[in-house]
């Protein structure tokens, strides 16, 4: 047993490096909705130097469910944790208005646990239709 736990830390090693190239396409940083809004071309620089552009009839669309001063909370792209292997996902929730966000775009109540919403792939498939360009993978390793 003892002989393979050096072999797991040097596999998740190698994975959590291949990872980093799988998730260069992240923003280097989130931008606020009501900071978005205002932009002629709304976009995020990328960690690998790329432009992420965001739909403005996305971002219109996210303002309708919020007031002001949660546009301004609103990080964008929302970040959605994908692990290999998983049937469900995990929605980044570092404040109440992503939970807002969700529990309007899937129509039912949410409770986030250590700032995050565990959704499953056909609540996915909700988010992703209604907001493609304003959410964004972050793939994780199988821990």
């Amino acid at each position: 047993m003892a002989s393979e736990l050096p072999y797991e830390r040097l596999l998740q090693e190698s994975l959590k490096g291949e990872l980093r190239v799988v998730n260069a396409h992240l923003p280097g940083k989130q931008k606020p909705l009501s900071d978005l809004l205002g932009e002629e071309y709304p976009c995020v620089v990328c960690g690998d130097g790329s432009t992420h552009l965001f739909s403005r009839k996305e971002l219109k669309y996210l303002a309708s469910l919020i007031d002001t001063d949660e546009q301004k909370a609103l990080l964008l792209p929302i970040l959605i944790e994908v692990s290999v292997g998983q049937d469900e996902m995990v929605v980044k929730c570092p404040g109440e208005v992503e939970e807002k966000v969700m529990a309007k775009i899937l129509d039912m109540p949410i409770t986030p646990r250590q700032e995050r919403i565990k959704i499953y792939k056909p609540q996915l498939a909700v988010v992703r239709k209604r907001l493609r360009t304003t959410t964004q993978y972050l793939f994780l390793p199988k821990l």
